[in-house]
Order: structure tokens, then C-alpha cells, then sequence
């Protein structure tokens, strides 16, 4: 039910996704959203914000929270509220 990564493994993770959004590459928003999602109380949910973010943004932060300055495209998209729209 729940994937399990090395610390080595999701280290890499982070560094390949932060790598691939400065470039035109497409990043794998499925396995960055698992990472980003993974402590949320609302993994559904969480994960369903993030993927629509970052098929826009091509860019998920690093962290299971936080570093929103790594991609500004994903920080300042907001919901119709005026709410942050990505977790």
C-alpha cells in the first residue's frame, strides 16, 4: 500500500526533479507528488492538488511541505479563494 525509499534513493528523487524543472524535460509528477504528499492527512487530496500543479508548473518542491522558492510557478498558483492551490 505505501512505497517505501532509501534516504539515498529519495535524495536523488529530490535532486532529479528540481534538476529536471529547469529544464524542458516533463518530470515524473506521480512519484514527486507521492514524495510531497506522503505525511498529508489527506493523501487524495493532496495528491490530486499536486498533480494538477505540476502538469502546469512542471515542478514540485522539494520536502513534504515548505520550499515553495525552489518553483515560483507552484507557489503562486492560487484557488478561485485566493488560497494556495499547491500543497
Amino acid at each position: 500500500m505505501y512505497k517505501t525509499f532509501s534516504h539515498v534513493h529519495v535524495s536523488q528523487m529530490i535532486t532529479n526533479i528540481v534538476e529536471n524543472s529547469l529544464t524542458d524535460e516533463k518530470i515524473d509528477c506521480d512519484g514527486a507528488c507521492d514524495l510531497r504528499c506522503k505525511l498529508s492527512s489527506r493523501p487524495n487530496l493532496c495528491k490530486r492538488a499536486c498533480g494538477t500543479c505540476c502538469a502546469r508548473c512542471n515542478c514540485v518542491p522539494p520536502g513534504t511541505s515548505g520550499n515553495y522558492d525552489v518553483c515560483p510557478c507552484y507557489r503562486d498558483m492560487t484557488t478561485h479563494g485566493g488560497r494556495h492551490k499547491c500543497p
